[in-house]
């Protein structure tokens, strides 16, 4: 009975450490490599911005032009 409940505590103590070591070698080698460069996301090009000048008869000259946004 004892030599039973010794070989069970054996057999689990070396799959521990089996386990452990694959693990540590895994993340080893990962650390060995080179990191990812990090990927360029393209600018999101800005909103256009339409000018309206306003034409009067009355008057000769035009008014400044006024910036108009249009979000979505």
């Amino acid at each position: 009975m004892f030599m039973g409940i010794l070989y069970l505590f054996l057999t689990f103590l070396f799959c521990f450490i089996l386990v452990h070591v694959i693990k540590l070698t895994f993340l080893g080698i990962q650390s060995l490599k080179k990191p990812p460069e990090p990927e360029k996301k393209p600018e999101p090009k800005p909103e256009p911005v339409y000018y309206i000048v306003e034409r009067k008869r009355t008057k000769k000259s035009y008014s400044n032009p006024q910036e108009i946004e249009f979000k979505k």
